[in-house]
């Protein structure tokens, strides 16, 4: 079951976020650049709770995953991540963002990612959005390129402690069918 997130939802998210980047990153990146994300950028945005764009996904009343859209301007990071106010964006000229998607390791790869971004899209598309945006973690990529997303750029992201986390920005465009 798929419903909107609730600031009640934040400690279990907090904790659903750090077992997802521990579980599923491992391999793509190192146990300190882990650790850094985690304290530094991965987390929940509250911005995306105010405006009723983050998500959960319930399996037997467990949250399984969260994710969300954004019609602002930020491209990842949660609260921590962010310094400035974060400006609409405008849907005639710009693309909307998926934002803060994780997946609990015990969850991963049944369909989840998969039903929850197209929820995702659906939403920013019935906000007059005909493209979307993200900054994928490693690990996600193979999802997003399956959901129809292509890599634009790499950004390394320079965090606090000396870490570099990679991250790719990728793009997809709604067909106008």
């Amino acid at each position: 079951m798929i419903r909107l997130a609730t600031f009640n939802d934040v400690p279990t998210l907090q904790q659903l976020i750090a077992e997802s980047v521990r579980g599923l990153s491992r391999g793509y990146y190192t146990e300190a650049q882990i650790e850094s994300a985690i304290k530094y950028i991965f987390g929940v945005d509250s911005q995306l709770v105010i405006d009723g764009t983050y998500y959960v996904v319930e399996r037997d009343g467990v949250i399984a995953a969260c994710g969300g859209w954004s019609k602002r301007n930020t491209l990842f990071g949660g609260d921590q991540h962010k310094e400035v106010e974060d400006p609409l964006l405008d849907p005639s000229t710009d693309a909307a963002r998926i934002r803060a998607f994780f997946v609990h390791p015990n969850f991963a790869r049944q369909g989840i990612g998969r039903q929850l971004i197209t929820a995702c899209e659906d939403a920013a598309r019935s906000n007059g959005f005909t493209v979307m945006e993200l900054g994928a973690t490693l690990p996600g990529v193979p999802l997003y390129e399956v959901m129809g997303y292509m890599a634009v750029e790499r950004i390394d992201a320079q965090l606090p402690d000396g870490e570099v986390l990679g991250i790719v920005r990728m793009r997809k465009e709604f067909s106008s069918v």
